[in-house]
């Protein structure tokens, strides 16, 4: 996170806030025998983000889209700290939202840490415990880690007494790796009280297919990311993905939940992809290349063959190894600031 140490006035204050997407690589243990359940694999990406502006007001007054959720959000930290004020904010770009990217988690903590910056309260960097005000990581914790160091990200579930669960590993995901991201447009993933729903009515997972998630991820997984082996990586990762696929499969339709998926990957994997699967619940999948080059190429011919297909869509990431981004200034000094570098584009 980048801030200024400068003191400034509330009312002359401005804070920006750049909280990037996260994908959900698969979960590791729907078992539970051990006390625990979930435990989940993740990875900040670049190239779609939630980015908001907060400025002091006297009540609370948002701009841009999702107003109602990131409204209940304000409400909830302002009201926690016990501040006599409001915020204004202005919502720039969000993550789709259910996509599988994580849109809920960082909004909610993209508006608390603008909120908490603004009034100078708090931990400006405390992410788990402004998770458990707004009621996030209920299953998951790895876009709260996301969100505070970026990377590749292991959570360690929840426990009886977990509030948030907690991130057990973190490496920087290898820069010269890339990702392709396809979105469908017409699909939303599983959401809400249906997520709910799913969850309660799944079976069991086995033992044994807990047990393999486990090893692949501390055997291949974590070991080829420190070693920069994409192949065992994305190998490793297919595999987690076609274990949590199928376990998921009853409540989604099958193992993707974009009907185009499965042939994309394919295609994708023939073209040089060393991983694929899906974030979360999707529609998005992805695709792990091992750098630019041979990404770019899959990603032009997997382009013109989908092209009459207005509902997909791809693109091209990299991981993303940082914090969100946190800006504070004067008010007048950051938007002089910001329109210089729009003159200067």
């Amino acid at each position: 996170m980048i801030m200024s140490n400068k003191k400034i006035n509330v009312k002359s204050k401005q804070v920006s806030v750049k909280a990037p997407a996260r994908l959900h690589l698969g979960f590791l243990d729907m078992c539970g025998d051990l006390g625990r359940k979930f435990g989940s694999l993740g990875l900040s990406i670049t190239g779609v983000e939630t980015s908001i502006t907060a400025r002091y007001s006297d009540d609370i007054d948002i701009k841009g889209i999702f107003l109602e959720r990131a409204e209940n959000y304000a409400e909830q930290i302002l009201s926690h700290y016990g501040i006599d004020g409001g915020v204004e904010l202005s919502i720039n770009s969000t993550i789709p939202e259910h996509a599988g990217l994580g849109s809920g988690t960082q909004l909610s903590l993209a508006v608390a840490s603008a909120i908490a910056c603004l009034y100078e309260v708090g931990q400006y960097h405390h992410a788990s415990h402004w998770a458990t005000i707004l009621h996030r990581g209920a299953r998951s914790g790895i876009g709260i880690g996301a969100f505070m160091d970026g990377g590749f990200v292991v959570d360690g579930g929840r426990g009886e007494k977990t509030e948030v669960p907690p991130i057990i590993a973190r490496l920087p995901f290898p820069e010269h790796w890339r990702i392709i991201l396809i979105f469908d447009d017409d699909v939303k993933g599983i959401n809400g009280a249906k997520e709910r729903r799913a969850f309660n009515r799944l079976i069991k997972m086995k033992k044994e297919a807990s047990e393999s998630l486990c090893r692949l991820t501390m055997m291949q997984v974590l070991p080829a990311i420190v070693e920069q082996n994409c192949i065992q990586f994305g190998g490793a990762i297919t595999e987690i993905q076609n274990i949590v696929g199928d376990y998921f499969s009853s409540a989604q339709g099958g193992r993707y939940t974009s009907p185009f998926l499965g042939s994309i990957l394919d295609r994708l994997s023939i073209d040089g992809a060393s991983g694929v699967g899906q974030s979360s619940w999707g529609p998005t999948g992805f695709a792990i290349f091992a750098n630019e080059t041979i990404a770019f190429q899959a990603l032009k011919k997997i382009r013109n063959e989908w092209q009459s297909e207005k509902r997909i869509r791809f693109v091209l990431c990299e991981g993303n190894n940082h914090q969100a981004e946190i800006i504070f200034g004067d008010k007048k000094t950051m938007e002089k600031t910001n329109k210089q570098k729009v003159e200067n584009l």
